[in-house]
Order: structure tokens, then sequence, then C-alpha cells
């Protein structure tokens, strides 16, 4: 089976699916640009392994985006299935208009997303290439919607489980008190329990608001935010609150961010709204109960609430606290959240689920 992707730029999740669905079929992947301007070097991955990964020829015209016309020298060539996960790039546009004047068909695929208001010159451009396909690729409930809103069929949608983790990324089982405590003395934490939160430091992730629901985490337990330099606000908040029991901490390679998620006890992402969220899939991974917002579509499809974590409103301050307290003080309520955590990730959401049910979705819906 011949199958084309056609993305903007390599980011790290998605080349080791690429390099694991690569393994089952003759895979090519037409990337717009080889980074993003938003990310820092330590952010590129382009171990291209087991597929062919091909750069496009043409003018970088934001952030993550390029007009790169050559595309259809591409598209010109036989494949079984051509997948878009780009929607507002001129390129999407007129590879689109390429292939419908030709009626060959194509599929787009999402990580996630929020219909919204469906209106403007982006939504026309969504509209188009929506409707147009022959069928969706869905990571969740929302994004079920949003296909639905610009054009796509219910029965045109799949549904896939989106993630950054490999099968061996996952934990056995959750690591026990002891072995906690021996991780957090490794690393240098003086405090007995610890949160853990991971992000850009950008409004949107809600670093402001998970600071002041700190002012009332349990007095034994330390928060560490894994993002880099603290901004002016928030060491204004610090300031303000009197925080005694915060750390910032720069980005860092993912082995070293396992040990950190490994020596933490909760994992808290207090953000405003995230189209997915992977740090959700990979402190799941690493043992973590979680406690999200309910503008989150990562929690909103992986956490039961009591179960492996609680998903709370957003910009519910007092919500936040009360849950992270509520699974800092009852360690068998955390244990048991944790071996829930690890059993979700490990059945379904690995790298390996999602690029066998790529293949499966591709073998019974489009190669028949």
């Amino acid at each position: 089976m011949k199958v084309l992707f056609y993305s903007n730029i390599p980011s790290p999740y998605r080349v080791d699916f690429y390099n694991e669905l690569g393994k089952k079929c003759d895979l090519t992947v037409l990337f717009e640009l080889q980074d993003s301007t938003e990310r820092d070097e330590n952010w590129k991955h382009d171990k291209f392994q087991h597929f062919k990964g091909i750069f496009l020829k043409g003018k970088r015209l934001t952030t993550d985006s390029a007009f790169c016309p050559e595309i259809t020298r591409y598209l010109k060539q036989n494949y079984d299935v051509i997948v878009f996960t780009v929607l507002t790039s001129p390129t999407a546009l007129w590879a689109a208009a390429y292939l419908k004047m030709r009626r060959m068909p194509y599929y787009f695929e999402g990580d996630g997303g929020y219909a919204g208001s469906a209106k403007g010159i982006k939504a026309v451009w969504k509209r188009f290439i929506i409707a147009g396909t022959r069928g969706c690729f869905s990571t969740s409930a929302e994004f079920d919607h949003y296909c639905e809103v610009y054009g796509a069929g219910k029965d045109k949608i799949f549904r896939y489980p989106f993630t950054s983790v490999r099968r061996d990324d996952v934990l056995s089982t959750p690591l026990n008190l002891a072995q906690k405590r021996q991780k957090k003395q490794e690393l240098g934490i003086p405090e007995d329990k610890m949160i853990i939160s991971v992000g850009q430091f950008i409004p949107r992730k809600g670093f402001d608001l998970l600071l002041k629901a700190s002012k009332d985490f349990s007095e034994d337990a330390g928060l560490y935010i894994v993002g880099g330099t603290p901004t002016e606000e928030y060491n204004e908040i610090i300031k303000q609150l009197d925080l005694q029991r915060v750390h910032f901490i720069p980005f860092m390679s993912a082995d070293k961010l396992r040990e950190y998620y490994r020596a933490a006890d909760i994992f808290a992402f207090f953000t405003r709204e995230d189209i997915w969220g992977l740090v959700v899939n990979e402190a799941m991974a690493n043992g973590l109960p979680v406690v999200s917002t309910d503008r989150c579509i990562a929690a909103v499809e992986l956490i039961r609430n009591g179960e492996n974590g609680y998903v709370i409103p957003t910009e519910d301050v007092e919500a936040m606290s009360r849950a992270v307290n509520s699974i800092l003080e009852n360690p068998e309520l955390r244990n048991k959240m944790a071996e829930n955590a690890l059993q979700k990730i490990r059945e379904q959401y690995t790298i390996e689920n999602m690029a066998e049910e790529h293949y499966r979705i591709f073998e019974e819906n489009i190669c028949m």
C-alpha cells in the first residue's frame, strides 16, 4: 500500500508515528518546512527511518507554513491514500484544488480542535478542504464536531488514538513511595510531595491560575513547572501570594523530563484551552494522576473523574486546589489512579496503537 501524508513541519511525535506507520506500508511524507520559528532546537526531530521524508521547496509565510506549489509534482504520483494534516496553509488550498479538479480522493487528519463560530476567510478555507475530503481522521468527540461543522459527514469520520508515547515508554507498574522518595533525592527535590506541570509560558496554558491555586496546596508539597524562566507576571503572583514552594525548571530532554515525571505525585495542567495536550498522555504513561480542565481535549478524552484524575472547570482555582489536595492526601487513591492511568495509555494510547489503527482504517475503509 502506497501512502502519502502532507504536513507542515516534522514535529517529534509525528515523526515517531510516521516511522511506526512506515513499517506497515510504503510511506512518503511531504513537509512544507524543516522547523517552526516558535520552537527551540531541542524540539527538532528529523530521524526519518521507516518512511521517505521530503521537504518541499517554497516560501515561508508564517512561523510554521509556506507556499509550496511544487506539491502537485508529488500528488501526480500513484498513491493509494493521500492524507492532509494541514488546513490553513496556501499550500493545502493549492493541493486540495488540484486534487478536486482531477477528482482524486484525499483525506484530512487533525490533532484536535474547537469549531468556534466557523466564520471568516479561514473558515472558508477549512470548509473547502474538509467538505471535499473522502474522510476525516479524528482524535475526539470534540474534533468529530469540528469536522462536521466544516462539512464532513458523520459516516466519514474515523477515530484514532492520538499520542506521543511509545509502548516501551509506559511504566509497567506505578513507582511506590520509597522509589519516588529516591527519585526526589536524586533530583534535589526537598519536599515530600511533588506536583509537576509542563508547557510554554503563554497565557493560554494557565500557569498564572496554577500559581494562584498552589497557595492552597498541601504544605508539604512543592510545585515544579517545566517550561523556562518565569515571566514578570508569574514573579509578581509569587511575590503577592508569598509562594514559597514554587520552582521553575528550563525545558529539558525527554529522558530528563521522564525522571521528573516519575519523581512527581500528580500532574496539574490548568490550561485555558488545548486542542489536545500531549503532556497529559506523557504524564499518565509515567504513572501520574492528572488534574486538568474541561478545555483540554486530552483530559476530556483520557480522564475519568475519581478513576485516574479529575477534570475541573476552566479557570476554577478553588476546584484545582481541592482536586490536587484530595489526591495528595490519599495515598491509596493516588496509587489506584496511577494504575488506571498506566492501563489507559498502555492499552489504547501508544504510537504503536496509533499506527495500527491507521493501517486498519486504511485497509477496511479506503483500500477495499
